[in-house]
This record gives structure tokens, sequence and C-alpha cells, in this order.
């Protein structure tokens, strides 16, 4: 069975401006993607290609294995059976709820529109809903109306543009997870653009970081974070520092504050070998840097931000380098002061060292 989307190095030209590159992903039915980068990396330009909204200058789009978008052609929107749910929701304000969501299945018997509309209601928690207006609504409430009226007429594929945006963050937490629910629970195949990654990681199975209209990596949110491909996607992903080491062999490398032992990920070659003694910079994230009284490594507090259940310290290493570390909140140090700390790395990242 071919995937339900697949992209093939598309490009996309505004003008001279070369806004996607060589873009290459796949999808298989049930999954829910997600494009993932900073502003004006091309996200939404390719979510508009796949939806139809803009063409492509080349490369090919297939959707259930059939050619969509090439340089030569372009299949209408409402002819690829893609659903779209907009970043200001798009509701129309003189159609109650219950007409707004069933306003895409007009060709439907009367009953089993009703049917149809009464079934995502309660699927989206809004059945006392039905007959007010948008304008009655909270914005979590409109957000649940445009997903079930994207839902409704049960496309092959949903494609979401920075659907949480609005919204407070509290409120984006919680309902990017309830919306991966309602997803689940229809047994859609969905698209999501971001630029959060905290949303992206909440609801996608496959992510793609782009940068400059390219995908630097597509993979699961777990990849992404312990196992980035390149030092881009290393930087944007998570928080944390680079700091100089050297290699002694393909298991090992050293830093000021130890030896880290595993394979040594490097940005010569994928199989290359890696030359001893050879100068790297290693990923240190929050999570890799424990509080530890008894350590004989100090570090000295920077800066300090309260997040409830843990700290995060901005500290000066023993080298004079500056991290990041994760402690739960009840080991609370003053500004100035020095902590034990200790190094516990399960995914050493190393990248060639880069000209300060």
């Amino acid at each position: 069975m071919p995937p339900l989307l697949e992209i093939r190095g598309i490009h996309h030209r505004y003008g001279e401006q070369k806004a996607v590159r060589q873009l290459s992903l796949t999808l298989d039915m049930g999954q829910i993607g997600c494009l993932l980068g900073p502003s004006g990396c091309g996200k939404t330009t390719v979510l508009r290609c796949i939806a139809g909204f803009e063409p492509v200058s080349d490369g090919t789009i297939l959707l259930n294995g059939t050619e969509v978008s090439t340089k030569d052609f372009c299949v209408p929107p409402e002819r690829r059976h893609v659903g779209m749910v907009f970043q200001d929701y798009a509701l129309f304000p003189h159609l109650t709820v219950a007409a707004n969501i069933g306003f895409g299945l007009h060709r439907m018997e009367k009953s089993a529109r009703a049917a149809r509309v009464a079934e995502l209601l309660q699927t989206v928690g809004l059945t006392d809903t039905a007959t007010r207006y948008p304008h009655e609504l909270s914005g979590g409430q409109q957000q649940r109306v445009a997903l079930a009226r994207a839902l409704a007429p049960r496309p092959d594929l949903l494609l979401l543009d920075e659907p949480f945006s609005n919204l407070d963050v509290t409120l984006r937490e919680r309902l990017s997870l309830e919306v991966r629910d309602i997803l689940r629970q229809q047994n859609a195949t969905a698209m999501l653009v971001t630029h959060d990654q905290d949303e992206a990681f909440a609801m996608a199975d496959r992510i793609g970081v782009m940068q400059a209209g390219e995908i630097r990596q597509w993979d699961t949110a777990y990849n992404l974070y312990h196992r980035p491909a390149n030092r881009f996607v290393a930087e944007f992903i998570g928080q944390g520092v680079f700091l100089a080491g050297r290699i002694l062999d393909a298991d090992h490398v050293e830093i000021d504050l130890g030896t880290l032992k595993g394979r040594v990920q490097h940005a010569c070659a994928p199989d290359c070998t890696p030359c001893t003694d050879h100068p790297v910079d290693v990923l240190i994230r929050p999570d890799d840097i424990v509080h530890d009284d008894a350590s004989p490594l100090q570090a000295e507090v920077l800066h300090k931000a309260f997040r409830g259940a843990d700290i995060l310290y901005t500290l000066r290493l023993p080298g004079g380098a500056v991290a990041l570390s994760l402690i739960p909140s009840h080991h609370d140090h003053a500004i100035g002061g020095t902590i034990g700390i200790r190094l516990e790395v399960d995914h050493v990242v190393a990248f060639n060292r880069t000209a300060p």
C-alpha cells in the first residue's frame, strides 16, 4: 500500500525567491505528521502546496498513490479530498455551530447529515453548543468547531495550519492533546504546521524540522531530541549548549566535565570511523547535568527560572563554559552560589568543532 501522502523533491518559488527546496517526505494512513520550524522557513507554503492552493515549480505530490501536483499540472483543492483547519478558524459567523459543522455535507441526505453532525458534536465535546453562533464561543470552542467541520466529510488528509497559535499557553497545551485524541478516534491522517516544539511533540508521530525551505530531519520526536541528524536540529530542538571535546575512540569523547561513553555521532561522514584526538563540539542538554551535593565538580549559579516541579539553572562550569541544568525545585540554590553536579549522558551527540 502506498503512503497516503508522498512528496518527492518539490520546489516552490515566489518570484525569484525559493520558498521550498527539494523537499521530500511520506506520511502513512492514520499517522499525524508535523512541519516544525521558525517563521519564514516555508512550512505553511508546503501545507498550501499539499492542499492545492499553491503550485509546485518542480517535483511531485501524491495522495493515495495518485499525482495531484507536478510542475505541469495541479489538481484543484476541491478535488483532492483534503480538509483544512485554518489559523483563524474561518467559521461562518451567520451560521450556528451545527450548521458550520454540516456545511460541507450538503450532498448527504438530511438524516445522514444530522447524524454526522451530532456524532462530531459529541466527539469534540460541544453537544450543548449546537444552536449557538461562533461569537458566543471561546477560542478553544471555536477551534473544536473548525476541527469538526474539517473532519465532517471524512477527508483522506487533514491539514492544520498553526491551529493553536491564537490561544493562551495553558489552553494550547490541553487542546493539542485533545485534538490528537479526536484525530485518533476518527482514524484521521493529518499534517500539522507549527513553530511550537511542545505542540509538535504532543501531537505528531513524525516531525520534519525545516530550515530555509528544506527539511533537515524527518523523524520521531525522540530521535530529533536524542539523535539529531545535524547541528541545526540539535540547536533548534530542546535547550542545550555545545561544549568543546575531543574524541578518544569510536565510543568515548572527553570534555572538561569528564569522559562520556556512547556511540560518537559526528559530522565527518555517516560511516566514518572517528579519528583519535579529533576536536568536536558535544551537545549537553539540561537533563544531562544532574545535581549532586557529594560531587567534587562545582558549578556557579548564574541565573535560575522556577518551573514548578523543576528549576532551570544557568551554570558556569569549572572550565568557564555556561550550561543549563534542570533540577528538582526542592533544591533551591542562590544566584552566585555553587552547587555540586555530575553528568548523566545517555546519548552522546557530537559534531565537528566549529570555528569560534
